[in-house]
């Protein structure tokens, strides 16, 4: 697997949305994307912040024909995906969620504490980003981080986390809350000193979250925090909860729940509101999202 990133002015964006329409490529939303894209066994996600993302088995031919489209000089910036490693000194504390970008389902943030005993075992096992899992891979490895670890999950279910939206106006907000409170359960088990989390928005709003025992931590956060094998053993347990819960969820109302926030999701949220009414769609959705708007639309 690798990745090839850049940045566009907004002014480019059209350019790069022909670029891929002329590609024949498979195109759709994502939450917080002008459009995500797929060309063979490629992905590509243009970010309203302009950062541009391709991953594949081999983008360097796609990443040099969209810089020859756009008439950059410099030559793609493309890292290959490397398994995860202990990045910072043992103990630390590990942070990520699941859910943020899905219209249906709870926000799920979840922290595990990698040591001595178990960070080598983790790497060893396979445990990665969770983006690079299947559903049924990441099931069997949330057990084996479970086993293995202290750890934390906090499940934003949709009435609170649409509640919490309102309050906090701020996304950014919300997840810094959620890390937080993950943070702040872990070290009630355990004193650590270093915690290390992807990179959201500035890190005061997680400092500023945490409580008495949080207020000495070393907070760090980055960019592709993943690639630390705490982070990564993270998102594996939040995504696992995420899939148990849209399970539930599905099961329950007995209509399938798609994740993420593509056409497929409408035609979920048009039958729901159909069966349910429009009311109860806050049970199991995000209102703050676009897709909320236009299920209601419809």
């Amino acid at each position: 697997m690798n990745t090839y990133t850049d940045k566009f002015d907004k002014s480019e964006f059209d350019k790069i949305k022909k670029f891929f329409c002329a590609k024949n490529a498979q195109l759709s939303e994502q939450q917080y994307a002008v459009f995500k894209a797929k060309v063979d066994n490629i992905t590509a996600v243009l970010y309203t912040s302009g950062k541009f993302v391709l991953q594949g088995q081999d983008v360097s031919e796609l990443a040099q024909e969209i810089q020859n489209y756009t008439g950059k000089t410099t030559l793609p910036n493309i890292n290959e995906v490397k398994q995860p490693q202990i990045d910072i000194p043992l103990p630390h504390i590990g942070v990520d969620e699941s859910g943020k970008g899905d219209f249906f389902g709870p926000l799920v943030i979840a922290g595990v504490l990698a040591d001595e005993n178990n960070a080598e075992r983790f790497i060893e096992a396979g445990i990665k980003d969770s983006k690079k899992l299947s559903d049924e891979k990441i099931l069997k490895l949330a057990g084996i981080i479970k086993a293995n670890s202290i750890h934390s999950v906090v499940v934003v279910g949709n009435e609170k986390y649409n509640q919490l939206y309102s309050e906090f106006s701020n996304l950014n907000k919300l997840l810094a809350w959620g890390h937080a409170r993950v943070i702040e359960n872990i070290l009630e088990k355990k004193d650590c000193n270093i915690a290390l989390s992807d990179k959201f928005g500035n890190e005061s709003l997680i400092k500023n979250a945490l409580l008495k025992k949080g207020q000495s931590i070393i907070l760090e956060q980055r960019i592709r925090a993943e690639e630390d094998i705490a982070v990564a053993a993270a998102s594996v347990l939040a995504r696992a909860e995420y899939v148990k819960k849209m399970q539930s969820l599905s099961s329950r109302y007995e209509i399938d729940l798609p994740k993420g926030a593509s056409e497929k999701v409408l035609q979920a949220g048009k039958q729901f509101i159909l069966r349910y009414g429009k009311e109860k769609l806050n049970c199991i959705a995000k209102t703050h999202f676009k897709t909320y708007t236009q299920i209601n639309t419809l």
